[in-house]
């Protein structure tokens, strides 16, 4: 089965699909291991600055390899690409999915970059999926002091229904990440904001394409549930595994602090990520 195919099926069964964001094989092979043994579909997430460290045409190899290799159903997605360019050059790495980022601009430059997207995508290739934005909620998957200024959290700010089905049926993406009170990264001293679940509700009924969740760390385990049950299809995680390798690789230099040889640190740094993994993918499939 294709991507496509499979979220289409994790839509009828009212589950996600696990989307980890990586930024070394440590990650990567953390990730693999997880969805590998539950035997579930899984994508993986690069994000600019994390295509910029691995390399583009590198990461598509990796990824392309474990597929072959296993016959497995993994998946590779340029997260938050907001440039032609970017777009342009994961295509051509022979990327699954690619999401582009205009969810800063006015609805009407949104629909208009957007578009000129999927036209250039599904004219290379039309199964490759593109995903658009709609509302801000930050950009940084990291350790938060407060809310990122600006990043759609009162309900008058959240994505409207109306405007997420004028959204899809002017740029023709295959998935949309709405603004429904998720925000990127997780906040140090505080729970992150609720998700309106009633929005969910509401924007799925009126788009009828997949909905992705982008901001998935930090979120309670019922409200990512109740999530689900509501329309969303992916979930993106990606600072939880960020904090995972690191205190992983601490715990490393902690046990060993003679230690010099990356293979021999690095192990730690896997076995914390995929623990995260592990137990996001069960909880995303009904499996906790």
């Amino acid at each position: 089965m294709n991507l496509k195919d499979l979220i289409q099926e994790a839509e009828s069964k009212k589950v996600a699909i696990g989307h980890f964001n990586v930024s070394d094989i440590a990650a990567l092979n953390a990730v693999f291991k997880a969805a590998h043994e539950l035997k579930l579909p899984v994508i993986i997430g690069v994000s600019e600055g994390e295509r910029d460290f691995i390399g583009v045409k590198q990461v598509a190899a990796l990824v392309e390899s474990l597929k072959d290799e296993y016959n497995f159903p993994i998946f590779l997605n340029a997260d938050h690409t907001r440039s032609f360019e970017a777009v342009k050059a994961a295509i051509q790495a022979g990327f699954d999915a690619v999401i582009f980022d205009a969810a800063n601009l006015p609805l009407e430059e949104n629909i208009q970059q957007t578009k000129g997207v999927v036209d250039y995508v599904k004219s290379v290739n039309p199964d490759i999926l593109v995903e658009g934005e709609l509302g801000y909620i930050g950009t940084s998957s990291k350790l938060l002091d407060s809310i990122p200024e600006g990043a759609a959290i009162e309900e008058k700010d959240l994505t409207k229904p109306k405007d997420a089905k004028l959204f899809v049926q002017e740029t023709g993406v295959d998935l949309l990440a709405p603004a429904i009170g998720n925000i990127h990264g997780i906040l140090r001293d505080t729970t992150n904001p609720n998700l309106n679940i009633k929005k969910i509700k509401e924007i799925k009924k009126t788009v009828g394409v997949p909905l992705v969740l982008h901001g998935g760390s930090g979120i309670k385990e019922e409200e990512l549930r109740a999530a689900i049950e509501a329309g969303i299809s992916i979930i993106h995680i990606n600072t939880e595994i960020r904090l995972a390798w690191r205190k992983g690789l601490e715990r490393a230099f902690s046990d060993k602090p003679e230690e010099i040889t990356p293979y021999k640190l690095l192990p730690a740094a896997e076995d914390a990520v995929y623990e995260v993994a592990k137990q996001r993918l069960k909880l995303f499939n009904k499996m906790l």
